[in-house]
């Protein structure tokens, strides 16, 4: 058996090799000649690309509650919330949603990172005019744009929600043993991923693109990643109306791609060093975690909470990483969030 290392480093090799002739296909701008034509509502944002978004819930004048969702790994806008309409009555909450950027009909941003993430939510709230404060709630891969919400942003947060975040095994604050074994416990191909998109960003393209070895796991959809209840709920799904899925349309680089290389990348902060943002209770920030979760692993989350005492720690004991598309999960999340219940 060749050793895993060795593998790692033919792909280096290659890539090297490759690299000034291998380079990501240009994307498929959304209204541009030859492009997928535009149907969702788009701002205009400072630096010229084009946001889209979808509004849902009660009229924005007259909700109580005003809340960004932020999508997952190769999702978009158009998968709604699963949130109750009894409870968006009762509690009178208007839900936006929006393509993040080179996803959907968004435009691709090539210095998209942490930060940009968050700058394009505020803007995006002061162009449709959200008012001064604003609630976030962030799902998998989303999670890192509610972390930088948390980070650059404070200041115009209600309250925020992180569902199964992404959690980045090369935070400093993570001690060196915990970290390790915890990437251990990823199945090989993700592990394989997250260590290019960290160390070696530039080949990350080549990697995702080569057929010789299966490369992310999240992205194909490998098996292995569903835990049990994951695989109920993909069932319960199955027999839903289908939503086309967009996340792609402009290429695979600046959507599925560029998602590994900002959440694996070095961040210019330590998450387990923000302050909290309501040191007067005024509002709160909830992580939510499955503990069977095969994806995101409970144990580094239990670290950050623990590290973020401010933060109100929420863990499912037999959920996986889908498990809040079911079993009225998303009504509970929004109702702690929104009202402490």
């Amino acid at each position: 058996m060749v050793p895993r290392i060795l593998i790692v480093l033919l792909v280096v090799l290659l890539g090297l090799a490759f690299q000034a002739i291998l380079q990501p296909t240009p994307p498929k701008l959304w209204g541009s000649p030859g492009g997928p034509p535009v149907t969702s509502p788009r701002i205009k944002l400072r630096d010229g690309r084009y946001l889209a978004y979808r509004e849902d819930g009660a009229q924005k004048d007259k909700a109580k509650y005003k809340i960004i969702t932020v999508h997952a790994f190769d999702a978009t806008k158009d998968f709604p919330l699963p949130v109750s309409k009894e409870l968006v009555d009762e509690l009178g909450i208007y839900l936006l949603a929006f393509d993040r950027a080179g996803y959907g009909e968004s435009d691709p941003n090539p210095k998209r990172d942490v930060k940009s993430e968050a700058m394009d939510i505020e803007e995006l709230t002061d162009q449709l005019e959200l008012g001064q404060k604003f609630y976030v709630l962030g799902v998998s891969m989303g999670g890192y744009s509610i972390w930088g919400c948390l980070q650059y942003i404070p200041n115009r947060l209600a309250g925020a929600a992180l569902v199964v975040p992404i959690i980045n095994y090369w935070w400093p604050s993570f001690p060196a043993e915990l970290s390790r074994q915890a990437f251990k416990r990823l199945i090989v191909p993700e592990q394989r991923t997250l260590w290019i998109a960290h160390n070696i960003p530039s080949l990350l393209y080549l990697w995702m693109t080569q057929k010789w070895l299966p490369s992310s796991a999240a992205a194909m959809q490998h098996p292995e990643i569903f835990s049990k209840h994951d695989m109920e709920v993909l069932q319960k799904m199955m027999a839903m109306p289908v939503i086309e899925n967009k996340s792609r349309q402009q290429g695979i680089y600046e959507s599925i791609h560029r998602d590994l290389l900002v959440a694996f990348g070095n961040w210019e902060f330590d998450p387990m060093n923000i302050t909290n943002p309501f040191p007067q209770n005024e509002g709160s920030v909830h992580i939510w975690q499955g503990y069977e979760d095969r994806l995101v692993l409970v144990e580094l989350q239990r670290y950050i909470a623990k590290k973020l005492p401010w933060i109100h720690y929420h863990e499912v004991p037999e959920g996986g990483h889908m498990f809040m598309l079911a079993d009225g999960w998303t009504d509970k999340i929004l109702r702690a969030l929104l009202v402490g219940e």
